[in-house]
């Protein structure tokens, strides 16, 4: 809302000497976000006169067409003589009257006016723009224009009233009335301790039988509805010129008197309003909800198919406006033609005047439903006082009367549905209990009584709120109007207290353990928004019955193009090394921990929790059991060099068992040793993913998986080749754990190491072998490490040679060579036994 202050002084009487940003202290003390003071004329001087155009000269000799005008600027040039002027404009004639800046004055952006030669002729002076002078464009997109009627030399600064600060109120949802200057008016006169002189006091004729008829079919949508008629309005009136200025500096642009007067009302008194050309409508006026289907063409020319829960203006022939949205062009104010024989005017003489109160939540709905948002939409859904509707259509009329020369007829419309005003009973020292703060009961109703409440009572407050108010509901509501208004900044600062001896769960150090270990292995963390679409599923070659097709799609998404929740990480990430590769950076290894979400076979439906008081545990059981399960996972993408070429060496590219390493990081941070294994799962590659296992309870439970992508996908997200990935469950690999990390013991005594080279078929996993080693070595093997595999004619087609170190250590005493060799034995014989392994040179 912008809130010119010489039109808020009209209302508050506030002290000469203060300024706009005195006023935008006060108004944030009090609550409203005020969010900056336009300096109306900075940078502007005289001497800018009202002259009138005697003489225009078109020079067509250049490129472009140049008028050589001279203009009457009276005594203003000290002269008396007529002003010559060189202006490019086309949109004034002879006799006109026009703005005109003499030399020395200067301009907005420091633009100054003097006499100059230019197109062969001595300009001295300008004919000014609205842009030029700083208003804004008025949709002329050229000169201004003045009335006939005003004297020439006159100074067109005050004229125009071109100096003047504006403050830019953003008005928060539950402050609807301070959408008008009205509402404004009213905080200001309070943070003043000012009298308000309350625009919406008038007096208003009671309502009559012999109104224009009006019929309401949902009184729940609309419960007041007032219709008043002006007639004999002359078509050619202009909207004066104070009106048109505090229209621009509201935001508004100028476009017909009738249109002008209703913009003007609503911005004063904050009640939206519509004229209709009475000639146009076609018998009583109806409010009723559309029917599916319905069409109408609004004002901004569009034809629009409704919907029903749309609320209707219509007439005999159908929709006429969207109610409380915007009006239909059908009946809309006609634009005065003159006829060039005749020079008679036509156009709109006789207009009726709709000042009605619509449901918040239907106007809000229709305005989202046909993305329409208006200025009238804007206040409805807001909250607009249903009692200023008649005060609104009576500053109308009066309006109308005062400056189209028209005559207001005697029948005057209102209906209205029954409605109580809205009552809330609080103690007296809630306002207290809330802030800390002693207020006392004086200073509550005080507060209370300033923004319209009546109050009654002593202990309990019996608090009746004011029309203007349709936020306040609940004794909290109250108390917040209490503190704001004895000002936020008076609340003590009391820092609290947090219990002693708490400190990060199990759970929340395993994932900082995770983030820094992986960070450590060379891993740059990536955070994306959990939002994918359906075409990602595709992309990575998951078949139609995959469990993560399966999604949670949002009523609202961010995106319409990613509707749904995650259900793996891996789309996220792919698109960040995507990116990344796209812009220069090709060596990747990135990670993410986060959510994601799992419907079951059968999602729930969540039960709505009561505000009115805390939801029972059985209530919150119930929404919790409606959720998706939300498991956390981390994942990593690699692409590009794993470790880089240099006078050290070649370096490497990344590869499949980088991702498989990542996974062992991930487990070792949790105390888990993960079982890894061939396997077939999208997105990966069929020949080169694993699968990990982890055993949870007992049993062998499945974590994740990591490997190559599969060539399909690598193409279909535009990665590098080769690029690699692993995704693992946290929350799995959590619970296999055997609880907080131990510090491993350190014996005093040597390590004997023994090697062997096992030869088994191609197919056997080295995962296996190992597993088998270390299930034989027994408690001795402290260590185990694959450092060679080997394939060639000397094994024969079909077999691989494993070599593995083996390390093995006592704690209480130096193990001899027949122990440790006893030990090899052992787990060799049972590697020979699950894996037909064989010694190799045996």
């Amino acid at each position: 809302m912008r809130v010119p202050l010489s039109w808020l002084r009209e209302y508050v009487d506030l002290p000469a000497t203060e300024t706009g940003r005195d006023v935008q202290a006060k108004l944030i003390s009090a609550g409203l976000e005020v969010e900056t003071v336009e300096q109306l004329g900075a940078g502007l001087t005289g001497p800018l006169v009202v002259g009138k155009v005697l003489t225009i000269e078109e020079l067509t000799e250049f490129k472009k067409p140049i008028r050589f005008c001279t203009v009457d600027v009276g005594q203003a040039n000290g002269t008396g003589e007529p002003q010559e002027i060189i202006c490019g404009a086309r949109n004034f004639a002879e006799g006109d009257k026009v703005v005109v800046a003499l030399p020395g004055a200067v301009l907005p952006g420091d633009f100054r006016i003097a006499e100059r030669k230019t197109y062969g002729r001595v300009s001295r002076g300008m004919i000014c723009s609205g842009d030029e002078l700083g208003m804004g464009d008025d949709g002329t997109h050229g000169i201004i224009v003045l009335p006939p009627e005003l004297e020439v030399g006159v100074d067109a600064t005050k004229l125009l009233e071109l100096y003047d600060e504006v403050l830019d109120i953003a008005v928060t949802p539950d402050r609807g009335y301070c959408l008008s200057m009205r509402g404004v008016a009213r905080e200001t006169a309070i943070a003043y301790g000012l009298p308000l002189r309350d625009p919406a006091l008038l007096d208003v004729p009671a309502p009559n039988s012999y109104g224009y008829p009006v019929q309401v079919a949902d009184p729940i949508g609309c419960d007041r509805f007032t219709a008043r008629t002006v007639v004999g309005v002359t078509p050619e009136a202009r909207t004066p010129i104070w009106m048109q200025r505090r229209l621009q500096k509201a935001g508004m642009r100028s476009v017909s008197l009738a249109v002008d007067i209703t913009n003007y009302v609503m911005l004063e008194l904050g009640q939206p309003l519509h004229a209709y050309d009475r000639t146009r409508l076609d018998g009583p006026i109806g409010v009723r909800r559309a029917a599916a289907g319905e069409t109408i063409t609004t004002l901004d020319g569009v034809k629009r198919v409704l919907d029903s829960g749309d609320l209707l203006i219509t007439d005999n022939s159908g929709p006429i406006g969207l109610a409380g949205v915007m009006g239909g062009a059908h009946t809309e104010i006609a634009d005065p033609v003159t006829d060039p024989e005749t020079g008679i005017v036509t156009g709109t003489t006789e207009v009726v005047i709709e000042a009605a109160h619509f449901d918040a939540i239907s106007i809000a709905r229709t305005a989202r439903r046909h993305k329409l948002a208006s200025e009238a939409s804007r206040r409805f859904e807001r909250g607009v006082d249903p009692q200023a509707a008649a005060a609104a259509a009576q500053r109308c009329v009066d309006l109308l009367v005062l400056l189209a020369g028209g005559t207001a007829e005697a029948g005057v419309t209102e209906i209205v549905a029954p409605s109580a005003p809205r009552t809330v009973t609080m103690p007296a020292n809630h306002p207290d209990k809330v802030a800390g703060v002693a207020y006392g009961r004086e200073t509550v109703v005080r507060r209370l009584q300033e923004i319209g409440c009546d109050v009654y009572g002593q202990d309990e407050l019996v608090v009746t709120v004011p029309s203007w108010r349709p936020d306040l509901y609940v004794p909290n509501d109250l108390a917040e109007e209490v503190i704001r208004l004895e000002g936020y900044e008076n609340l003590p600062s009391t820092l609290p207290k947090p219990p002693a001896g708490r400190g990060l769960t199990e759970r929340q150090r395993t994932h900082r353990r995770v983030g820094r270990a992986l960070a450590g292995a060379g891993y740059v963390e990536a955070l994306n928004y959990p939002f994918i679409g359906a075409q990602v599923f595709d992309q990575l070659g998951l078949d139609a019955d995959d469990a993560r097709r399966r999604v949670v799609t949002l009523v609202n998404p961010l995106s319409d193009e990613e509707p749904a929740l995650r259900t793996t990480l891996l789309p996220g990430l792919l698109g960040a090394l995507r990116r990344n590769d796209g812009r220069g950076s090709h060596d990747l290894a990135l990670f993410e921990t986060g959510l994601v979400f799992r419907p079951g076979e059968q999602p729930g439906v969540a039960v709505r929790l009561p505000v009115d008081r805390r939801p029972t545990d059985e209530e919150i059981e119930g929404v919790n059991a409606a959720l998706p399960a939300q498991p956390r996972r981390v994942a990593v993408v690699l692409a590009g060099a794993r470790e880089q070429a240099g006078w050290w060496g070649k370096g490497r590219p990344s590869d499949w068992a980088d991702a498989i390493e990542a996974a062992r990081t991930v487990a070792a941070e949790a105390g888990v040793e993960l079982i890894i294994s061939a396997d077939q799962h999208a997105p990966w590659h069929p020949g080169r993913c694993a699968a990990f296992h982890a055993v949870v309870d007992g049993e062998k439970v499945l974590v994740g998986h990591g490997g190559e992508l599969h060539p399909r996908v690598v193409k279909a997200f535009g990665l590098p080749d080769r690029t690699c990935a692993m995704e693992l469950d946290l929350d799995l690999v959590e619970q296999a754990s055997e609880g907080p990390l131990k510090a491993p013991g350190i014996s005093s005594f040597p390590v004997a190491t023994q090697d062997v080279a096992l030869v088994v078929d191609a197919s056997v996993p080295a995962s296996t072998v190992e597993a088998a080693l270390r299930d034989g070595a027994g408690e001795l093997l402290e260590a185990i490490r694959l450092f060679d595999v080997y394939t060639g004619d000397q094994l024969g087609e079909g077999k691989k040679s494993l070599a593995y170190a083996l390390k093995f250590r006592a704690t209480d005493r130096t193990l001899t060579v027949d122990e440790a060799s006893a030990a090899r034995d052992a787990a060799v014989a049972l590697a020979s036994e699950r894996t037909g392994a064989v010694l190799r040179g045996a």
